[in-house]
């Protein structure tokens, strides 16, 4: 089984519109959508869910009221200040931290800790195969944890349905939820474009592939709006030691087909279909090859 993750140093570079058009040219796979703090993969899928699950996190506490004496020590001791007093202490799901220390030295031991439900997860169907993500809700923390969640339940489905490819889209930026989606993949393809801040960002996200010994190809997205920078970033990657996997011109047509959710390489005039689909066959050699074996003939420019 091999995970390939397409992931960014930032958001906005296009990488989600590159996973729907590898979703639609590959042909058995598990689609994987990493980004569950902002997930917009299945704007281009349109899944069907066919499983929807909570997914439950850390504790929060709440008050039995009955028993509540309005002592108020638990006010005074909420470091968060969840915690308010009227007839019976009310504690604010929204502030609440989890940390367990009211309902340690609540004398009437009437503050109890449940689990936290924080987020959804699903399996869906797609015209392109089976989708599985998951969405936090607002505010809530452990999206790491929800994103090694659904990795494994994505290898779990591919062992069952014996699917050798598992295609991941990744978080932007180089926090939790990336380290996360990075864990155990065999290749990173990084999607950066031509701007000062796309290779700062492409830098960094560079460093954390070093960091765990992931092999990394490059794909800079709307590169003939800034060619100088594009070479820059070419240069860059190359005294690195990290080879370029093709270039993907700028195209209206790009919009065009995300307005009518559809993949980009559903368009049989687009250019940057084209350099998508050349990408892709590429990208498909490396897939093919051994780990420890991977190595680039040239990229492909449109």
């Amino acid at each position: 089984m091999k995970e390939i993750l397409i992931v960014s140093g930032k958001g906005g570079t296009g990488k989600t519109s590159i996973v729907g058009s590898f979703a639609h040219l590959a042909e058995k796979k598990i689609l994987v959508d990493c980004d569950v703090d902002a997930s917009d993969l299945h704007l281009l899928l349109a899944p069907r869910p066919t499983e929807e699950h909570a997914f439950k996190s850390g504790v929060k506490a709440r008050v039995e009221a009955d028993k509540c004496s309005g002592c108020g020590m638990c006010m005074e001791i909420c470091q968060f200040d969840s915690i308010t007093m009227e007839d019976t202490a009310i504690i604010s799901e929204r502030n609440c931290e989890g940390c367990g220390v009211c309902a340690h030295f609540c004398p009437e031991k009437c503050i109890v800790l449940e689990e936290n439900h924080c987020g959804s997860w699903y399996i869906a169907d797609t015209d392109y195969g089976p989708l599985v993500h998951a969405q936090l809700f607002a505010g809530e923390e452990n999206s790491g944890k929800l994103v090694s969640f659904v990795k494994n339940k994505a290898r779990e489905l591919a062992e069952k349905t014996a699917t050798d490819l598992i295609l991941i889209d990744g978080a932007p930026g180089v926090g939790c939820p990336v380290i996360a989606s990075l864990s155990n993949v065999n290749l990173a393809v990084v999607i950066t474009e031509p701007t000062l801040s796309g290779q700062h960002d492409l830098d960094r996200i560079l460093d954390l592939t070093d960091h765990f010994k992931i092999p990394a190809l490059i794909c800079i997205n709307k590169w003939d709006l800034h060619p100088e920078m594009s070479d820059t970033i070419e240069a860059s990657c190359k005294a690195r030691d990290v080879e370029l996997l093709g270039k993907i011109p700028f195209d209206p047509a790009v919009v065009d087909c995300q307005l009518q959710g559809l993949p980009v390489t559903s368009s049989e005039t687009s250019l940057a279909a084209y350099a998508i689909r050349d990408i892709w066959a590429k990208l498909q050699q490396k897939i093919n090859t051994p780990d420890d074996q991977i190595s680039l003939d040239g990229p492909i420019v449109l």
